[in-house]
């Protein structure tokens, strides 16, 4: 059997595979540099017996033939990429070929998704994923696949020879080492997914084991935070001491307030970089998401303590919250610069389907726009309290612009070279600046 799985690209549109920056030369160039295939993909080709022939293709960066002919296509969506993968989809039933689709969308949203697929996978897929192709098998496929207990993250396969089929892509490979977050944020998809509320771990053994197998000397945790259970990440740490490879991961800001050990182990480890929600300057903004991981006041106490031990910090902005005025965005660009961070990313606030945020706007009747392509922490699809959505926009662009100036960026990376935490124009930085370069031509 001959399966295609696919990772969409939400600014594509149309089956000419074109989106209105991947046709530049040069940008398309820095999009083949950096992009690989996300982990979901590589675990499903990984779960298929090896009679079967896998293909994967990450839609933004490769062309998609549909004349190829395939047994069965699966399709990965999140809410931006939903309306690409519903277009796919539609082509390929229209050629007669079966389609499944998956992933966070798809699971919040299932009978939307069944509208542009023969089956649709709900939730962590390992364990549903094996049955569904026996189900094909037989001819007895079923509409819906829906996983209702935890999957045992012992059980999830390597995915190291995998990798190694994958021809492009020189940004960091992803690790994943744990699942869940029980913070709780309002706007979250990660901690509002089914089953993720409870934190996971993956076996050590098997952690290092993906990491000993990456050829590059980079790679990043996607893990939501990897450092919810201190004594785990520290044995963690300990051990990849001698691997000689330097990463990059998510992480809470109260995760590095008390526990230098755990620090100076992250950095003996190889830590480059802590990429953290801060969210807002304003402690009532924070509250209102059910944050309650972040103190403000801390911000920059706690940073200052990261860049001791030599570790850069990327702090995610996020504006629209119902306590947000036209004052804040001048506000939140003041504090950034105050706390001292590496990279700052200034983000709008996006309900995503199947969040607390999305009920509490849906049922006030403030959603403008369901197009998903818009629901990208880029555009405004809902009506703020106390601006319109055009200022909402426009005061997110304008922060972003100055920010991101050509001689601030150079301020910022002359400062941190100089203290020495800061990798010369990293990896992050450069996918940073040009995603704003790309979402602003």
């Amino acid at each position: 059997m001959k399966i295609l799985l696919i990772c969409p690209e939400s600014r594509k549109k149309g089956l000419n595979n074109e989106s209105r920056f991947t046709s530049m030369p040069v940008y398309k160039l820095l999009l083949n540099s950096f992009f690989k295939p996300n982990l979901t993909v590589l675990t499903l080709a990984a779960l298929t017996p090896k009679e079967h022939i896998v293909n994967i293709i990450d839609d933004t960066v490769e062309t998609i033939i549909f004349d190829k002919k395939y047994d069965l296509v699966g399709i990965t969506i999140m809410t931006p990429t939903a309306n690409r993968g519903y277009e796919l989809a539609d082509e390929f039933r229209r050629r007669g070929t079966t389609v499944v689709l998956g992933g966070w969308h798809a699971s919040v949203l299932p009978e939307e998704a069944k509208q542009h697929a023969d089956s649709v996978v709900v939730g962590e897929a390992e364990e549903l994923w094996p049955k569904l192709l026996n189900d094909f098998s037989n001819r007895k496929l079923k509409p819906f696949y829906k996983q209702t207990e935890k999957v045992d993250l012992g059980n999830v396969p390597l995915i190291t020879d995998i990798r190694k089929s994958i021809k492009y892509g020189s940004f960091p490979d992803g690790v994943e080492a744990t699942r869940g977050c029980s913070v709780g944020c309002k706007f979250c998809c990660t901690t509002n997914k089914p089953l993720y509320k409870e934190y996971r771990k993956k076996p050590i053994k098997n952690i290092l084991k993906e990491i000993d197998y990456i050829p590059s000397k980079f790679f990043v945790f996607i893990d939501s935070s990897l450092m919810f259970n201190p004594n785990f990440s520290k044995e963690l740490f300990k051990k990849m001491k001698n691997y000689n490879k330097k990463f990059y991961m998510l992480g809470n800001i109260h995760d590095f307030e008390n526990d230098d050990e755990l620090l100076k182990l992250a950095a003996d480890a190889g830590l480059m970089q802590i990429n953290i929600g801060l969210e807002s300057p304003d402690q009532i903004a924070i509250d209102s998401i059910s944050k309650k991981t972040n103190k403000v006041k801390s911000y920059a106490s706690i940073i200052k303590k990261i860049h001791d031990y030599g570790i850069g910090v990327l702090g995610y902005f996020m504006f629209g919250f119902d306590t947000d005025t036209l004052e804040t965005f001048d506000k939140t660009l003041d504090f950034s610069n105050y706390i001292e961070l590496d990279i700052t990313n200034f983000m709008i606030l996006t309900p995503y389907p199947g969040t607390p945020v999305y009920t509490q706007l849906e049922s006030e009747n403030r959603i403008i726009t369901k197009d998903w392509s818009k629901y990208d922490l880029d555009n405004v699809v809902f009506k703020p309290k106390n601006m319109s959505p055009e200022e909402l926009l426009s005061g997110t662009k304008r922060i972003a612009k100055e920010y991101y100036s050509s001689i601030n960026v150079l301020k910022r990376i002359i400062r941190s070279t100089k203290v020495g935490y800061y990798p010369f124009l990293s990896t992050t930085t450069l996918s940073l600046i040009t995603s704003r370069w790309a979402r602003n031509f």
